[in-house]
């Protein structure tokens, strides 16, 4: 059987499982797909689909889309744009309505660079603009105000 061109997924996928010490079955296991299947990914026999590279990622706790990427399915600008989007709707220390306020920034500055794609899966954008976020400034305001300004007490 001839290597498919699925870059070096497999080289990659071997390094991690060694590097998380787990041997070819236990990763099977582990991602819930055949030993002889999972061998033959390692060997550039076999492209996996996306879910089964989800499941794999999973199981070795790496980046989904970085396997994606290895395996041609992904762009390396389309991982950079959904890590940099799950990297801010992961973030707790922010509401959603601020979530959505930074991703609506986020592609307006990629669609004056350029980047005119629209975002992928964006809950937290959906969200912004069912509760009025979709006009993040306000005359003398910020991206960072979330309620009203305390007015001036008249003397």
């Amino acid at each position: 059987m001839a290597s498919l061109n699925v870059g070096n997924l497999g080289e990659y996928l071997r390094e991690q499982r060694r590097t998380a010490q787990l041997s070819l079955r236990q990763l099977a296991d582990a991602a819930g797909v055949s030993n002889p299947y999972l061998s033959q990914i390692e060997r550039g026999l076999r492209k996996p689909s996306a879910e089964v590279l989800q499941q794999v990622a999973k199981a070795l706790r790496i980046s989904a889309e970085t396997l994606y990427v290895r395996a041609g399915i992904l762009d390396e600008r389309e991982r950079e744009e959904l890590e940099t989007r799950a990297v801010i709707l992961a973030d707790p220390s922010i509401n959603e309505r601020q979530k959505s306020v930074l991703l609506q920034i986020y592609a307006s500055f990629r669609k004056e660079n350029g980047f005119e794609d629209e975002p992928v899966g964006d809950s937290a954008d959906d969200e912004g603009r069912a509760s009025g976020a979709d006009a993040p400034f306000s005359a003398g305001g910020s991206a960072a105000d979330t309620g009203s300004k305390p007015s001036k007490p008249s003397h």
